[in-house]
């Protein structure tokens, strides 16, 4: 009669349970075989396993081993399996009894061959998993308990080596259970770039703070040395802060990523990425033979910042489509379809035309009218839609470089916008978003209300450029951002001004 234990499947972020079945036949031919859909990483856990057994003072089965991964059509990749395989062995040799914890528990982990337990990834996931579909106990390599035990209502028992949870199986051993209690966010307050450190710019930090406060996405335009990538870089600083859901969504994208710390199991401070305009179009989205998260799912509630925005193949930009206006992105391979959240703020900055100074008033530009149009058009129309705030960012002059003067520090920038950002909070708390940028057109109609004046002002705006009504949604959404940070109920005419004064000159 076979044994079975419990493991579990990362696909894309979400766990499945995978049931590890074991048999033994003392009298057959040796042998050792694992079936059930499982890759090389999984089939090379032979040999871990084998060595690890022998190496924890225990004995491996004599005979024939036969292990089923099910179920059989669920692929089995990563180094998940090697603990729950040698537990069941054990047990189907009569090396640990049998007893009522096993039944309703998941045994997960990487084994080296000395019968250590190493880390993998995703664990918070699988004990997502595990709290949803009641499964109590977690047994898990010790680096990894900090991550799980922010999941609560489960227990979770951190294994340093395979012998450790063979003597707490059978009784001869205590393991303590790992517990993390989130009292308060320990957010970054030293950040490389302030705003009180760039001169001048003023209209560029406002849109950055509108940008900030309602996660709208934000493109800025102009020639080298302006100040645009200095910019983009002091946004951390005012990004109002993650709530716990938000927290353990982020968290969730970084485990599966492996990208998470011991020393850091829940990420707090809003993510900032910037890849290289060289980057592909895999490495930004995501993909791989297994998808993994790509950049536009790592920066999930924080900032994409993508510098030299035309030098990025536009094949590549043209890849944002889809999750600028989704909030996440469908990445389909022959072994399935996988989804990857992806509700980030765009920041993006730009030279004007090949050279860089287009409508600079100091220095002429080199580039024909044919070399701009065709710079320009790097960046298609519906993915300019999809950007809310537009803005030119100009040379910065002698007398505000030279001059002392007391601009706004980010703290002071942060607090308008983490007010404004609290409000959006108890406006959408049964809505299940976090910003004025996520609301969807109905959300639009109900929460940007608009006098006859405003109303007036926005058909002309439509008529005069022939917006398209995406455009028209997110100028409104805009607007009661706007509201938002002047602590107004309602969208007035200059709320609505403001907000169309960021979209491009020319639609």
């Amino acid at each position: 009669m076979s044994v079975q234990t419990l493991a579990c499947a990362i696909i894309g972020l979400d766990a499945e349970p995978v049931i590890v079945e074991a048999d033994h036949s003392p009298h057959s031919q040796p042998g050792f075989f694992i079936v059930g859909l499982a890759d090389k990483t999984v089939d090379e856990s032979k040999s871990r396993v084998r060595s690890a057994i022998k190496n924890s003072d225990l004995s491996f089965p004599r005979g024939n081993v036969i292990i089923n991964l099910a179920p059989a059509d669920l692929k089995k990749s990563g180094n998940y399996y090697d603990l729950p395989i040698a537990v069941a062995c054990l047990l189907k040799s009569g090396q640990i009894n049998t007893n009522t914890i096993i039944d309703n528990s998941l045994f997960i982990g990487e084994l080296s061959l000395s019968g250590e337990v190493r880390p993998v990834p995703g664990i918070i996931s699988i004990a997502l998993m595990c709290q949803a579909r009641g499964i109590t106990n977690l047994f898990l390599p010790a680096a990894n308990a900090k991550e799980a035990a922010l999941v609560q209502e489960i227990n979770i028992y951190p294994v340093k080596t395979l012998k450790q949870l063979v003597g707490f199986l059978n009784g001869q051993e205590f393991i303590d259970q790992a517990r993390q209690e989130i009292t308060e966010f320990n957010v970054a307050t030293n950040f490389s770039t302030d705003f009180k450190n760039i001169k001048g710019q003023n209209s560029a930090k406002r849109a950055l703070e509108i940008a900030a406060a309602g996660n709208h996405n934000i493109l800025m335009s102009g020639p080298p040395g302006s100040g645009k990538t200095m910019l983009a870089k002091a946004l951390p600083s005012i990004l109002p802060q993650m709530t716990l859901a938000e927290s353990l969504e982020v968290t969730k994208i970084y485990s599966a990523a492996g990208q998470l710390t011991s020393s850091e199991p829940l990420i707090i401070n809003r993510p900032f990425r910037s890849p290289h305009h060289t980057a592909s179009g895999i490495s930004l989205v995501g993909g791989g033979a297994w998808p993994k998260p790509g950049e536009i799912s790592l920066a999930h509630r924080g900032v994409l910042f993508l510098d030299e925005f035309l030098e990025f193949p536009k094949s590549v930009l043209e890849n944002l489509r889809q999750p600028l206006e989704d909030g996440m992105i469908s990445i389909s391979r022959a072994a399935g379809t996988l989804k990857f959240p992806a509700k980030f703020l765009l920041a993006a900055a730009m030279n004007p035309c090949p050279c860089g100074y287009f409508n600079d008033n100091e220095k002429s530009c080199s580039c024909t009218p044919s070399d701009i149009i065709r710079y320009q058009k790097r960046v298609s129309g519906p993915l300019l839609d999809r950007i809310d705030i537009n803005i030119e960012v100009p040379r910065i002059k002698f007398e505000e470089l030279s001059t002392t003067f007391n601009a706004e520090d980010s703290a002071t920038i942060r607090r308008r916008i983490q007010a404004a950002r609290n409000i959006q909070l108890e406006r959408f708390k049964n809505d299940k978003i976090f910003s004025n940028a996520e609301m969807t057109s109905a959300l639009t109609e109900k929460y940007c209300v608009t006098d006859d004046a405003t109303k007036q002002l926005l058909k002309s705006a439509i008529e005069s450029f022939h917006l398209s009504p995406r455009v028209y949604f997110r100028i409104l959404k805009l607007a009661r951002t706007i509201a938002d940070l002047e602590n107004s109920e309602t969208i007035t005419i200059d709320h609505l001004a403001e907000a169309l004064q960021y979209r491009p000159k020319v639609e």
